[in-house]
């Protein structure tokens, strides 16, 4: 069943409220526009103040309501704080979305330890605290669905990511302990997990990198708004997991089968795949430790490349549908095989 109900003009039913972390560009932002045109209120945590204005008003523009708070998720005082701060000024938090994330490009022994650890804090731990900040609310009341946005790359780890690939890694273990214990304690509470494809976002323009060359998404690539629709609709449809897109599929299946075979593909095209063919920009700023200050917006440099939909999402939010599709396609073909 749906979690949220949308409110009839003159009741008292709330709008139901959602938390996005990482919200004030990329895909966080996307999924705060794709929320507040579904009627959700939005709590908006991000470090850059600049962006976060801009997402408040997005959602204001779309006519929800929207509360931000300038937060590094590394922080868990911090994020529980900001929680707080979101219930007393939108009302009890029923979705809380876990999406800040940061990275470093460059082969895992040039890259300086203390950068490894920011990454950890921020990709794996921003994540810890920001279920634990929405369990400390959602569990007492005995409702609410918190989403993991993943990737592809939580199952996978390819060169040049190996901080970022870790962190996603260690999400999927946080989650499968956490539903056990749900569980056990008769919870119903959900965990869902998004695992997204690569994504046009701002971040391959102030990323840190060591690469001679500006990095990218690994082709094909995706509209940020693709992986909004995704977390959209789980929040609605909650669901233990959920893949965006067929090169997340092939790859997790892929590793599933041959990872060996996956290990020498990718050391002969990782590096390659993952930078243009411009020369970096060694003045940019890079977002590790301090946001770049400024309104990046959903959207990143590779719109000319990315694709806008993607009908193997479609396919997985209608599984019963295409299921049944593809049984009377079988049907089809075997009578007509019987009638030759």
């Amino acid at each position: 069943m749906p979690l949220r109900e949308a409110p009839v003009p003159g009741s008292t039913t709330r709008p139901s409220v959602a938390v996005i972390t990482g919200a004030s560009a990329g895909v966080g932002r996307a999924t705060a526009r794709a929320l507040a045109r579904r009627g959700w209120s939005v709590g908006l945590l991000a470090r850059g103040q600049k962006g976060l204005d801009a997402a408040a008003s997005d959602v204001e523009t779309a006519g929800a309501r929207a509360y931000a708070v300038s937060t590094d998720v590394a922080d868990a005082t911090a994020v529980d704080a900001a929680a707080e701060a979101i219930e007393r000024e939108l009302g009890p938090i029923d979705a809380w979305v876990n999406n800040a994330m940061t990275s470093v490009f460059g082969p895992f022994a040039q890259i300086p330890l203390e950068d490894v650890r920011r990454v950890t804090e921020v990709t794996y731990l921003g994540y810890v605290h920001g279920t634990r900040a929405a369990l400390d609310r959602m569990r007492p009341r005995d409702r609410g669905v918190i989403v993991q946005v993943g990737s592809a790359l939580a199952f996978r780890g390819i060169p040049l990511q190996s901080a970022y690939c870790a962190a996603k890694h260690a999400i999927r273990g946080l989650d499968a302990s956490l539903r056990t214990e749900l569980r056990h304690d008769g919870s119903n509470v959900r965990i869902c997990e998004v695992h997204l494809p690569a994504v046009n976002t701002p971040q391959f323009r102030w990323v840190r990198s060591l690469l001679d060359r500006e990095a990218q998404p690994v082709p094909p690539i995706y509209q940020p708004e693709v992986a909004a629709d995704a977390i959209a609709w789980v929040l609605d449809h909650p669901r233990r997991s959920m893949w965006v897109g067929p090169s997340t599929v092939g790859t997790i299946v892929s590793n599933a089968i041959a990872p060996g075979l996956l290990d020498r593909y990718l050391a002969r095209t990782g590096y390659r795949s993952q930078q243009t063919r411009e020369s970096r920009d060694r003045t940019r700023p890079d977002n590790l430790y301090a946001p770049v200050e400024r309104d990046a917006g959903a959207r990143g440099p590779f719109t000319d490349r990315a694709h806008a939909r993607s009908a193997q999402a479609w396919l997985s939010k209608h599984r019963p549908a295409a299921a049944a599709a593809a049984a009377l396609a079988a049907l089809a073909i075997g009578a007509s095989a019987r009638g030759r």
